[in-house]
């Protein structure tokens, strides 16, 4: 698990006065990245040109985000396939209630031959230590 803890902004409150629905994809985003960066797929894009691409995200919506406070994503590896993997995220805030629950399904993908491409094992296993 990777956990990464997040200072919510007056910003991102909508005229409901709660975190609005579109920053909890960027709070995804943000854990996404550093799953990424820590089992090497951003380094293999910069070397290759083989990186990640995001196929498919969704949120559940649980209980709302305020102002002023913090947003807690706790996000695993879900599932390993032969080309693509998923990433559970959960969404908490500073007092450990779930707020949302929300998944991406990124697949491993030649940029330069616009193809799929199998998980390279080395990064198959960094996504299993998580």
């Amino acid at each position: 698990m990777l956990e990464l803890k997040i200072r919510l902004d007056w910003s991102e409150m909508d005229m409901f006065q709660h975190i609005n629905n579109v920053s909890y994809f960027k709070f995804a985003q943000a854990n996404r990245i550093n799953i990424l960066e820590r089992v090497g797929l951003q380094k293999s894009f910069a070397e290759s040109g083989v990186g990640p691409t995001l196929a498919h995200t969704e949120c559940d919506f649980k209980k709302e985000l305020s102002f002023p406070g913090n947003v807690i994503i706790r996000s695993t590896i879900k599932e390993i396939k032969n080309t693509s993997f998923v990433i559970q995220h959960q969404f908490y805030n500073d007092n450990d209630e779930l707020c949302a629950n929300a998944m991406d399904v990124i697949v491993v993908y030649d940029y330069e031959n616009g193809k799929k491409e199998c998980i390279p094992t080395e990064i198959r296993e960094e996504l299993e230590k998580l």
